[in-house]
């Protein structure tokens, strides 16, 4: 089994172990150092001092060269950092394939980004009291980053934050996910290996929540990126120290609208895909569809008889559809979901049982209650639940009745309808004519309400991982 140290420079010996194992069989992977609170304090000592240190800072040049070489380096070694994520996510080696494709993708968008958004023209002139002046701004980095990461992309997330990081010139200090930490370690590796020096960017493998706590809620962290559960998001983001700004990226319930003229040859993959993909461990995932009546129990027929035929197993099997869920009280706590809303008077249409203590069979619910759990919370796992509905606009306010806010999406063959749910649906993005889990790493992605705070995708983490300094002179000859 693989070892691995701490990679922070000069710290302290371990604080203690942790065993990273396969969500889908247990077997255990590797074992990583963990460290303390005196580790976290370490860590933002070192990654301070750089920043405070502007002699040392990297020129855009020198990211611009080490994020080259990072994804050359990310290129020849697909093959391991695909078996490694799928090993220790769960999510199907195909699902994988596509998630390094995007990363190592993310990696050159932050490259094209920092080459072509380095500050702009500010207008000057324009009243008495403005002439004889020119102004412009140019970004610098704000500060040291904690990043903290979700699981469910154990690669791309990181990227997300990490490789942002890198590119806006912050040093970072990243948390990865308890469960999923070895795809970080193989991209920060990456990264030194590039020519970054190992101090602009340490990982924490927490030993404890106290740890954890010190490295986010310390006065000289600048920006706090965060990826995971609301209630652990919003907690932290109270406890912040005064100036540091933050991102929070939590989840949705995601709705998806079919209207009675949607095309459902086009809905049933694309729904089936949305709602099972990495075995509903997304936080766009589709869970509500609001289908007309006049065609809601063929389609919720047709996607239980889609969801029958996945194949649930392995996740480095090339084969397999859905994976585990990440952790066996997961499993069971979806169970009891989908058992609450069956005794309620939902009908179970495919799946509604444990395959093992790991995998849960795709689920397909027709008209649960609108106060079930699987109806208001997010499920987190391959459940998609079918209601059907008689007046448009009463589903779209079903749609926007929770906390939460994230993607949605339309199926309509009618441009006046697609721009009514559009116009009228809660959600930062609105998908016509596909899934609510599409995403591009270069898009804006933004939880709302309680759904988190600011604006992700790589460009716009970029931008606030910096501050646009401005200079105004005052000339005469001007």
């Amino acid at each position: 089994m693989e070892q691995h140290a701490l990679l922070i420079p000069g710290a302290p010996a371990a604080a203690g172990s942790l065993t990273v194992t396969a969500p889908y069989d247990g077997a255990p992977l590797a074992e990583l150092a963990t460290g303390g609170v005196e580790h976290a304090a370490h860590a933002l000592a070192t990654a301070h001092k750089l920043y405070r240190t502007r002699s040392e800072w990297l020129e855009v040049h020198e990211r611009v060269a080490i994020l080259e070489r990072a994804a050359g380096l990310m290129e020849q070694r697909k093959e391991q950092l695909i078996r490694d994520a799928a090993a220790e996510g769960g999510k199907p080696w195909r699902d994988t394939v596509v998630e390094v494709d995007r990363a190592i993708d993310g990696v050159r968008i932050c490259i094209e980004t920092i080459r072509s958004e380095q500050g702009q023209v500010v207008p000057m002139g324009t009243t008495a009291a403005s002439a004889e002046r020119v102004a412009f701004t140019r970004r610098e980095p704000i500060g040291v980053v904690v990043a903290v990461s979700a699981f469910n992309h154990p690669l791309n997330l990181i990227v997300h934050q990490v490789a942002a990081a890198v590119a806006a010139g912050c040093p970072v200090v990243v948390k990865p996910a308890e469960d999923t930490p070895l795809s970080c370690l193989n991209f920060v590796r990456v990264l030194h290996e590039a020519g970054l020096p190992e101090a602009w960017c340490q990982v924490l493998i927490a030993a404890d929540r106290s740890a954890a706590e010190a490295l986010v809620t310390d006065a000289r962290v600048a920006f706090f990126s965060f990826i995971g559960s609301a209630r652990v998001g919003w907690m932290l983001r109270s406890k912040l120290a005064p100036g540091a700004r933050c991102a929070l990226e939590h989840g949705g319930v995601a709705p998806l609208l079919l209207a009675a003229d949607a095309d459902l040859e086009l809905a049933l993959p694309a729904v089936t895909k949305g709602g099972f993909y990495h075995s509903g461990q997304v936080c766009v995932s589709v869970q509500r569809v609001f289908a007309h009546r006049s065609v809601a129990v063929a389609f919720a027929r047709s996607l239980a008889d889609a969801a029958g035929k996945l194949k649930v197993g392995d996740p480095l099997d090339p084969d397999t559809d859905l994976g585990p869920l990440i952790r066996h009280a997961e499993t069971d706590r979806v169970h009891e979901w989908v058992t609450e809303a069956v005794a309620a008077g939902a009908e179970l249409l495919c799946g509604g049982e444990k395959i093992s203590a790991s995998c849960y069979q795709p689920t397909v619910l027709l008209n649960p209650p609108a106060e079930a759990k699987v109806s208001t919370l997010e499920v987190f796992g391959p459940v998609v639940c079918v209601y059907a509905y008689d007046d448009l606009d009463a589903a779209i306010a079903q749609a926007n009745s929770l906390p939460v806010s994230f993607q949605a999406a339309v199926f309509t063959a009618s441009l006046d309808t697609a721009m009514h749910a559009y116009a009228n649906l809660d959600a930062s993005a609105v998908m016509v004519n596909d899934h609510t889990a599409f995403r591009v790493d270069g898009m804006p992605f933004a939880g709302l309400r309680e759904s988190g705070l600011g604006v992700g995708g790589i460009p716009h983490t970029i931008a606030d991982m910096s501050i646009e300094k401005m200079l105004v002179i005052k000339s005469a000859a001007l």
